[in-house]
């Protein structure tokens, strides 16, 4: 099957996602600088969760722009995805509002790592698909800072019961590590059209 839908329907579906958290930054009523403050960690949230959610947009269209096609599998293993990467408003609005209390903390923390697995079972899937000599297989390896990032999320929900301002900059440190857009799909793509140039 064609990839064009899936990739129009992810577009979507993340677009509305960072439409919904920027509608709960709600205008203060008051125009002073202390009304501001008190929006102080509600944008803190939307600003980690906007940077996450485009990491995700950004790798997943990398990872489709590798793809050939995609069968069922793919198609429910990206609808996976989106379900937790849909969860992802509720739980920055809980947790700005509560000033980073520790259960909003943790449950943000939840989210996170399932999104991460659920990206790690597409990436699976789709390599599967096209095989282990794919563009994608080859360069996504072993995918060691997807496996570090979730380990680090895993040991921020763990920190949450003890600071939870501890795990919400550890989970600031994640999102600095995949910020710069990755770029081993790029490579392997840019290697194999001049290959085909050179054949």
């Amino acid at each position: 099957m064609g990839k064009g839908r899936l990739e129009a329907f992810s577009d979507g579906v993340l677009a509305i996602i960072i439409t919904i958290m920027v509608l709960e930054l709600k205008v203060p009523h008051d125009a002073s600088w202390e009304a501001l403050r008190h929006l102080g960690p509600v944008f803190l949230s939307y600003v980690l969760s906007f940077v996450y959610v485009g990491i995700y947009w950004n790798n997943h269209h990398h990872m489709m722009h590798a793809a050939k096609s995609v069968n069922g599998a793919i198609l429910w293993a990206n609808l996976f995805l989106l379900f937790w990467l849909s969860l992802v408003p509720f739980v920055t609005a809980w947790m700005g509002e509560n000033h980073f209390a520790q259960l909003p903390v943790i449950c943000y923390g939840a989210v996170l790592i399932m999104s991460s697995i659920s990206y790690g079972i597409l990436v699976g899937t789709l390599i599967k698909h096209h095989g282990e000599n794919s563009v994608l297989a080859r360069a996504v390896g072993n995918d060691t800072k997807g496996k570090i990032s979730t380990g680090i999320y895993a040991a921020a929900i763990a920190v949450s019961f003890i600071h939870s301002w501890i795990a919400f900059v550890m989970y600031f440190i994640v999102a600095i590590i995949w910020f710069i857009p990755d770029r081993r799909i790029e490579r392997k793509l840019a290697d194999e059209k001049e290959g085909h140039h050179t054949n």
